[in-house]
């Protein structure tokens, strides 16, 4: 007869298990104790309790390897983080079986939003000296993660003028009843009508939020998240989202992390280089962009500040071109020395005059003279006035970028972008769940991401860890 083994839930221990036995040697919840233990927690700027009265609290440290250990693991909710704290074994050994509550929880985040922000760079450092951050090839890209505020609480300007006229004439109508019971000397007990408060509130929102759409001059605006903006999604279509940026290494870590309210990511290509500069202390020799990224006046600050980048191809604008690719008006080439555009056929398109653009940008027209003799003219231009070009003020920047984009060496560092920058999105959203922010507005979305962003790097660093190839000072 096989023997089974089954629980018996009648033993008992003549001595309780070691705490330290709990987990195994190479558990992510030692390394995380590892790393915390490194760190100067009152310096960096977390709260901690210098009276002595009342009941005792729970230290800094140990609050934050409770966070850290919840992000790395993908747990979103407070409730859930607390119960893990009582159900989840390697947890129960990293807080040392102390099972903070969720509104304890709640208020380390609240009280300590700039330290969790600073972790981000202290992790980046901390890969930076054990010389795991490649400064060869960086990528950076943005994705839209979903904002807390649900898309029915979104109101038209138009709706939001209404609902204000509606209470502004409601309390008229209340003041004048007061008026006239003065008039008529009812008497001091007169009572306000039931809700008053809650009326003179609500009419104070709206009014913020009228002025606020008459600032922005937008046509809709969320109540809770208004910083948030309509986005183009690829599972949700248009919906309500922040637009979080990453610039990672080559080697799968993040080493620059923002969110903007901005729907496109043309403006922040040098912002992003500019952190990468911050946190790592150098840029890249390259850094590689997708075509959202593709703006002169960028391509400009970074040649001023002698940044290497290598951005996907964007058509240009340039008259009534074709369809015929042959002829986009990137194959006019510009000659400085004559002041003129040549055409792929050879031809010269003389300068014409300027156009002004929006923010007092001005555009050089450069225009075709010889249409009626070219033998490709129906395949360049449907124009009756002959093939025309506008040059912007950052014509030259976007000429160098594209013949830079044309090099082979360049185009197999372009290819490489994907594979690069897109892997820690697919682990950020389809491992560790966070596809959506759990907080409003943008200053603790910023917050957030940022720890989202550390607890990606934790996770990588922690391979390297095991590996005893990082070993904490």
């Amino acid at each position: 007869m096989s023997y089974e083994i089954r629980a018996d839930y009648s033993q008992s221990w003549l001595f309780p298990p070691h705490l330290e036995d709990w987990v195994a040697v190479d558990h992510p919840a030692r390394f995380l104790r590892e790393f915390v233990d490194t760190l100067d927690v009152a310096g960096i700027g977390f709260h901690t309790r210098t009276n002595e009265d009342g009941r005792p609290s729970y230290a800094a440290d140990l609050l934050l390897r409770v966070w850290l250990y919840g992000y790395v693991n993908g747990i979103r909710s407070l409730r859930k983080l607390e119960r893990a704290c009582r159900e989840n074994v390697g947890l129960m050994w990293l807080a040392g079986l102390h099972a903070p509550d969720h509104n304890t929880l709640w208020r380390f985040w609240r009280d300590n939003r700039a330290a969790l922000r600073k972790m981000f760079k202290l992790v980046v450092q901390v890969a930076v000296r054990a010389q795991l951050v490649d400064v060869v090839l960086h990528a950076v890209d943005g994705t839209k993660v979903l904002a807390q505020g649900a898309k029915d609480r979104v109101r038209k300007r138009q709706q939001v003028e209404e609902a204000l006229a509606h209470i502004d004439e409601a309390v008229e109508e209340v003041m004048a009843q007061i008026e006239a019971a003065e008039e008529q000397e009812q008497g001091p007990g007169y009572e306000l009508p039931a809700g008053w408060r809650e009326q003179m509130l609500r009419r104070e929102q709206l009014r913020e939020l009228v002025e606020e759409l008459q600032q922005t001059e937008r046509q809709t605006i969320h109540e809770l998240e208004r910083e948030a903006r309509f986005m183009k999604t690829r599972r949700e279509g248009t919906a309500l989202a922040y637009n979080a940026q990453t610039v990672v290494e080559s080697g799968g870590l993040i080493v620059a992390q923002a969110v903007v309210s901005e729907e496109t990511d043309h403006q922040q290509l040098v912002p992003m280089l500019e952190q990468v500069q911050e946190m790592v202390g150098v840029v890249a020799a390259e850094t590689v962009a997708d075509a959202g990224y593709h703006s002169g006046e960028q391509l400009q600050h970074a040649e001023q500040r002698q940044y290497g980048v290598v951005v996907g191809e964007q058509r240009q604008p340039g008259g009534k071109a074709g369809a015929n690719p042959d002829y986009d008006s990137s194959r006019f080439i510009y000659d400085a020395e004559r002041d003129c555009c040549v055409c792929p056929q050879g031809k010269e398109l003389r300068f014409q005059g300027t156009t002004a653009k929006g923010r007092g940008a001005v555009d050089r027209v450069y225009r075709c003279h010889q249409f009626q003799q070219c033998p490709v003219r129906h395949q360049c231009s449907r124009d009756p006035r002959g093939r025309s070009v506008s040059l912007g003020q950052f014509h030259l920047p976007i000429a160098r970028q594209r013949a830079k984009r044309a090099m082979p060496e360049k185009r197999a560092l372009l290819k490489r972008r994907r594979e690069i920058v897109e892997g820690p999105y697919g682990v950020i959203k389809e491992v560790m769940g966070w596809r959506r922010f759990t907080v409003a507005g943008l200053e603790q979305v910023r917050v957030q991401w940022s720890l989202i962003c550390t607890a990606f790097n934790l996770r990588k660093l922690f391979g390297h860890w095991r590996e005893r190839r990082l070993v904490f000072a």
